[in-house]
Parts: structure tokens; sequence; C-alpha cells
């Protein structure tokens, strides 16, 4: 049984020069326990489909079609003041700059509390002893002492752990977490991981982490839904996506990692750009930069996700017609 199902998820930004459509057609589910990583290149989606989820999108965005169902309940057509009360109590939020999600103003004491007894019956004093409990289980040193100090008194990763347990304070069933470790040095990332694993071990929630580095991601998650202009270009085991990508934007992807055995003296590089949402090609968004060349359907007709080994891939290659043969138009090594 799923926890998260996002079915066929559109969403559009209105203008005066006409509507832009940001999120084409988006489904995946999640599983509670499971880590869903969600990767691509800037201007994909990835933190769109996230504010989607949580019902934070930025006006004028809005959500134009499909279903965001979180425990058999649908979510994207409520009210604010009822999506206000599910975002604290069944979904947690965790976003890249910890200082954006926490009141320079107040102690992380009082904004913890705050949290806690806004969505949980217990008293204050019942409140404080689970926020210290929970800068206890997000690695906090002293936490005692430190329920009562402020942002600006704490590190960057000790404010990214502080968030966290702000994320965690009423026991959230899915944790949305949207590059939660890019601003942090390489050793406190693999801390910020270690925890966001024990997390959906130990308390059974569901993550859905945001990111475009493929190491958080191989390191992370259980399942990769890889994104490319708006759309789920592929998603499947993390282990497969990334040693057999089954689509050509994941296998480009793939070959830009620097790969220290190797003696290339130049990185490998996808040709061109993300199209912009005004310019997206028809057919098969990713074919002006593919390296394989297809009959006219490439350019024609969109593909969704069709079975490819252990992944989906929405790519004319994994056809089960076999109408389409590819050919090569140069070497991508």
């Amino acid at each position: 049984m799923s926890l998260l199902q996002v079915k066929n998820l559109v969403v559009e930004f209105p203008g005066r020069r006409g509507t832009l459509r940001a999120l084409d057609d988006i489904s995946f589910d999640i599983a509670p326990g499971e880590i869903l990583g969600v990767v691509g290149e800037s201007g994909a989606g990835k933190s769109l489909t996230g504010a989607a989820i949580i019902g934070l999108l930025e006006p004028p965005g809005r959500v134009a079609g499909g279903e965001i169902v979180l425990e058999g309940q649908r979510i994207d057509h409520l009210p604010h003041e009822q999506m206000r009360h599910i975002r604290g109590r069944k979904i947690g939020a965790i976003f890249q700059d910890p200082l954006t999600s926490l009141n320079p103003l107040y102690t992380v004491g009082r904004q913890l509390m705050e949290t806690i007894q806004t969505h949980l019956p217990v008293s204050a004093a019942e409140a404080r002893q689970r926020a210290i409990n929970l800068l206890k289980d997000t690695g906090i040193p002293a936490a005692e002492q430190r329920i009562d100090h402020y942002p600006h008194q704490f590190s960057g990763g000790m404010r990214q752990r502080v968030v966290i347990a702000l994320a965690l304070a009423a026991e959230p069933k899915l944790i949305v977490a949207d590059e939660p470790t890019t601003a942090l040095d390489v050793s406190i990332q693999a801390q910020i991981i270690q925890l966001l694993k024990r997390v959906c071990r130990e308390r059974g929630a569901a993550v859905m982490l945001i990111t475009h580095d493929m190491g958080v991601i191989a390191e992370t998650c259980d399942r990769v839904a890889v994104m490319y202009a708006g759309r789920v270009a592929e998603i499947g085991p993390v282990h497969e996506v990334i040693n057999h990508p089954a689509h050509p934007y994941t296998a480009g992807l793939m070959a830009a990692i620097p790969d220290m055995a190797s003696d290339r003296d130049e990185l490998y590089q996808i040709d061109g750009a993300m199209p912009r949402l005004n310019a997206i090609p028809p057919g098969c968004a990713f074919n002006p930069r593919c390296p394989h060349g297809f009959q006219a359907r490439c350019r024609t007709e969109r593909p969704e996700l069709m079975p490819a080994g252990a992944t989906r891939a929405a790519c004319w290659l994994h056809a089960p017609d076999g109408l389409v043969k590819p050919i090569v138009r140069e070497s991508v090594a």
C-alpha cells in the first residue's frame, strides 16, 4: 500500500502571454519507510513537484490536473487552513537553507514546542521534553542547554539538524526534503544522510529526497525518479538506474560523473541545455539533445513510461512494438 500517490500531476503558471506548463503528467508513489530520490538538472521540476505536494506553490502557480493522494486522502484541492494542518501533522518539510525555516527571533526550543503543541495534544512541559528528545535524536549535543539557544548560535550543519527535528516534531508520515545537504560540507552531508536513513527506518516515515547529487541518491535512496523538462524520464530501483540507465538522459547524467578509475582528460557533457517552458519541443522533450536519432516518431510522439528492464523509461528505445530502431549519430563515450 502506497503512503503517497501522485497521479498525472500537472502544474501550470498562467501569464499575460499564455499559460506555461511546468509539470506535465507526473506520476509516482512512495511506500511507508521508503526513500524516493528525485534528480535532474536545474529547471527539471524537482522542487516544484515537492512544493505541489506540500501545498506551497508560489502564485500564480496552480495544480491544473491530476491528483495527490496521502494515506488514501486527496490533498491537492484542500482549503488553505486544512492543508496547513496536514502540512505540519502528516507532511514534514526540510529545505536547502535552514535559515528560511527558522525564525531568528525565537529560540529553537520555542519553535519546536509551538509546532508540537499545534499538532499534538500535549502540555508545555511534555512539549519541551519532546523537543529535547528530538534534538538528541538528531545528534545535537547538550540538548538540554541548546534548546534555549537561537538559530544564529548554531553552525550550518547543526541548524539543518534543528530543521530536521522541526520536520519530525509532529511525527509526520511523509518528509519532503528539498536539497537538504547542498549547503553543507561533505562530512556533515554524510551525517545528515545517515540521520535521514535512520529516521526512515525507525519511524517508518516515507521520504521524498530532492537533489541534483547522484552520490547522495546512491547512498540514501531505495528508488530514484529522473526528471527532465517537467516530466519523469526514468524511474526504478536506485542501483539499476545508476548502473544500467535505460534512458539516454540518465545515461548522460551518469557519464558526466567524474570516475577516479578513468584516465579521460575531459568530462563527458550532454550537449545543449534544458528547454525553456515556452519552447519544449514536441514528441520526446529530450530529442534535440539525444545522441540517438530515430524516425519521425521521436520528434512527434511523446513517449510514456514503459518497461525497460528493471526500470521504466520514457524512451522509444524500449517501444514494445519494436517499430523504432535507433540510429547512432555519434559516439557518446
